[in-house]
């Protein structure tokens, strides 16, 4: 709801609420006009939502789910477990040794994602792996897993932390993918993020699998950029719709030079003549302005942790720009 300049936001989640305004007048006369229509109680100030614990200060918002982790590592009897510093190993096999029991894996994956939809950026490329093996889950699936527990219960503390900021919003977007890393069909793996200010935290961000096997490196970036492409068109139609304008160019960083040359040239050659109509969707946004290309070398690419195994000194090297300050 938007009064002249000032604006209320509601979030709806069943029968719980979160309302949020830059004008306590707007949002204590909402408050009263909903208390007339239903029966309401108002909780105060944030502190919990959906597993997620918020505090406010003056200068900023910080979120981070320790609860939630701390329950599901009691479930799971881990909570005793001893800490490691990365979400995975750099060398696994998946769908390795004898079947495990299939209830209890495809209850810590569903706790895991929960986790890392809400505030674990870090945790992406692994769950989004160890997600496709729901169906017939073996001991090494369990056991990789379990080693995301106890990466959990090192970073309990982890937090995202969001700035007060008078600047405009700046939609900054990173797109990377690696090439034919799954051993069973040789798809490669799409990882995308995005942030609203400059030392971040990310806002948005997702590891998937690509749905068609891309014959380079260039094919395989290419349709990662076009994925990242639609999810910065979709978050800037829906900060524009909460009021809040943002840069109506969107900068999007790139590590591969031959997916940043076919985005902007819009030529087809022998090796991508084949790429399918609906990638080329950044065209058609880089034509109109609407999203800059850039390159971005693979040392600084933020989105690299999420197209394979991250080390422990690159999820230090970004922790600041994944999470923002404060962990």
């Amino acid at each position: 709801k938007q009064v002249d300049d000032k604006i209320v936001i509601v979030i709806v989640w069943v029968d719980d609420l979160i309302i949020a305004s830059d004008s306590m007048q707007l949002m204590e006369e909402f408050k009263e006009s909903m208390k007339t229509q239903f029966k309401m109680k108002d909780l105060g100030r944030i502190t919990f939502f959906l597993g997620m614990d918020f505090k406010q200060s003056k200068d900023e918002i910080k979120i981070n789910q320790k609860r939630f982790i701390l329950k599901i590592l009691e479930r799971f009897g881990m909570i005793d477990c001893k800490p490691r510093l990365t979400p995975c190993e750099q060398r696994l096999e998946f769908n390795c040794g004898e079947l495990t029991n299939a209830r209890q894996y495809r209850e810590m994956i569903g706790s895991l994602i929960y986790a890392m939809t809400c505030t674990r950026p870090d945790l992406s490329w692994i769950v989004s792996r160890l997600s496709q093996t729901l169906s017939n889950p073996r001991t090494g699936d369990l056991i990789a897993a379990k080693h995301v527990l106890r990466y959990l219960k090192g970073t309990v503390d982890y937090k995202l932390c969001f700035k007060k900021s008078d600047a405009d919003l700046q939609l900054t977007a990173y797109s990377d993918s690696d090439w034919a890393s799954c051993l069973e069909d040789r798809r490669s793996t799409t990882g995308y993020c995005c942030t609203l200010t400059e030392g971040g935290p990310l806002i948005s961000w997702k590891s998937r699998k690509q749905p068609t096997v891309a014959i380079s490196t260039c094919e395989a970036e290419y349709v990662a950029l076009a994925n990242t492409a639609q999810e910065c068109l979709y978050l800037t139609q829906l900060l524009n719709g909460m009021y809040k304008k943002v840069h109506q160019s969107m900068k999007v960083s790139v590590d591969n030079q031959g997916a940043i040359a076919l985005s902007k040239n819009p030529v087809n050659r022998q090796r991508s003549k084949h790429i399918d109509i609906k990638y080329h969707f950044v065209r058609e946004m880089y034509v109109k302005g609407m999203i800059d290309i850039v390159y971005c070398p693979t040392q600084d690419m933020v989105a690299d942790i999420l197209t394979k195994p991250p080390t422990k000194c690159k999820l230090d090297n970004f922790k600041s720009i994944v999470f923002g300050c404060g962990n």
